[in-house]
């Protein structure tokens, strides 16, 4: 039979007052970070119906079937997916504009234009003590300026080695945090606000995981999630209220690799995928640099060797090494640059051997390496730069399209309270008006 007028009041004000209770919330969580807005999910109660009067009103009120967060699982998803690209994409740039300071500030292009500048002017007196003074300093120079750009790939290296290394760390601490609240979420109760407390720290702690490396999430039937790490077939980072770890590795190149429990994963978007790309694009650099700097060595030794030097000495190596760190003039003194051909006097006035070496030099043309080593590292950040802006506007339009649905509205909450207020007050007035018929009847005489 149906519910009597006082408990179908009595039902209406505790929907009312639950509903007043949940925009009350969203008011005071407006600025919350991560909240998802919530509303009351209502029902009708169920009288029943009597064989004898199939026919008869059956009435009983409504109850409260729930707390309904307003979040849409794909846009959630769209969110993490395009801020972990974005994430990546600004990472790299952030690595390559560091190697582009490296090269750039320390000034190779402009010291190997200036060494090839002395020995042009040596050609003009090549007996001249202040103008082979002045090869040999601008060689020295030179070779200075390389191992420093060696040491600024070095460090910059380093620095991105500790970034992804503090991403690898904050990785494990949310996936440790994140099994935690899965154990959690199998214990609570459905639809409680509890369970949607934590599903908000769920929701939260994946968009944090998105953005240190890309993730693929498995919604379970309890509300907890499993997450695979380096896209849908990649290894499970967590998996119940199990988190596995994240480890890396770093090459004798200074290149990265990472695992989960020791199974090779590939990172392919986040931020610590975009310090693993850098590194792969300053291990480049540093090899077109190592190589220039191997080739004048060679290639001023070799020609060094040809001729004699002011005294009529053979032509002894002006330069060690075998790349940019280890790069340095040996020369003590500008008379060791030998500019006369072999089997020639001490003092000679003969430039043969000179214009040999800035032949030979200029075959190997490490001024144009040099440029084209910047130009590339240049185009590069240019490239990124332009690919980063592009997805941090793909991902600010996801994150306004989930806000916009998932955030609290001050104006939507102010009609919701006044409307659910009008339904409590309405709701008293119906228990009222059942206690006058009461007392009505019990006054018939």
């Amino acid at each position: 039979m149906g519910a009597d007028l006082l408990s179908i009041a009595r039902s209406g004000a505790r929907v009312a007052r639950s509903a007043l209770d949940v925009t009350a919330n969203n008011i005071a969580n407006a600025s919350s970070e991560g909240y998802v807005r919530r509303s009351v999910a209502v029902a009708e109660v169920s009288g029943g119906t009597s064989l004898a009067a199939p026919t008869a009103i059956n009435l009983a009120g409504a109850r409260i079937t729930g707390i309904v967060r307003n979040a849409d699982a794909f846009r959630q998803s769209e969110v993490r997916r395009t801020g972990s690209d974005a994430a990546r994409a600004a990472a790299e740039v952030q690595g390559l504009e560091n190697v582009q300071s490296a090269l750039e500030q320390t000034g190779v292009f402009e010291s190997v234009v200036a060494f090839e500048g002395s020995l042009k002017q040596l050609l003009s007196d090549p007996t001249d003590g202040s103008l082979r003074a002045k090869v040999v300093e601008d060689g020295r120079t030179m070779a200075q300026t390389f191992n420093t750009a060696s040491q600024s790939l070095d460090a910059a290296a380093r620095g991105l080695q500790f970034e992804a290394q503090d991403g690898v760390t904050q990785v494990n601490r949310i996936a440790q945090e994140l099994g935690r609240v899965n154990l959690r979420l199998m214990r609570a109760s459905e639809t409680s606000s509890d369970q949607s407390a934590l599903l908000d720290q769920r929701d939260s702690l994946l968009q944090q995981l998105s953005d240190h490396a890309d993730i693929t999430t498995t919604i379970n039937p309890d509300k907890s999630v499993k997450v695979m790490l380096g896209g849908p077939t990649g290894t499970a980072l967590v998996s119940g209220a199990t988190a596995n770890t994240l480890a890396m590795g770093t090459a004798a190149n200074g290149t990265l690799s990472f695992t989960v429990n020791s199974q090779p994963t590939t990172l392919s978007s986040g931020a610590i995928a975009g310090k693993a790309q850098a590194l792969v694009e300053l291990h480049g650099a540093r090899t077109h640099l190592d190589t220039i700097a191997a080739g004048i060595v060679t290639t001023i030794n070799t020609a060094q060797a040809t001729g004699v030097d002011l005294a009529g000495n053979a032509g002894q190596p002006l330069f060690a090494g075998t790349d940019a760190a280890s790069m340095k003039m040996v020369a003590s003194s500008g008379a060791a640059v030998a500019t006369a051909p072999a089997g020639s006097p001490a003092g000679s006035r003969d430039v043969g051997n000179l214009g040999a070496i800035r032949t030979a030099l200029a075959a190997a043309d490490p001024a144009g390496a040099a440029d084209a080593l910047l130009f590339s590292v240049s185009s590069a950040v240019a490239g990124r730069t332009v690919t980063r802006d592009a997805l941090d506007s793909i991902a600010g339009s996801a994150r306004v399209a989930l806000q916009a649905q998932a955030g609290v509205n001050l104006d939507d909450e102010a009609v919701n309270l006044v409307r659910f207020q009008q339904a409590y007050q309405a709701s008293a007035r119906v228990m009222q008006i059942a206690s006058d018929i009461f007392d009505s009847i019990l006054t018939i005489r």
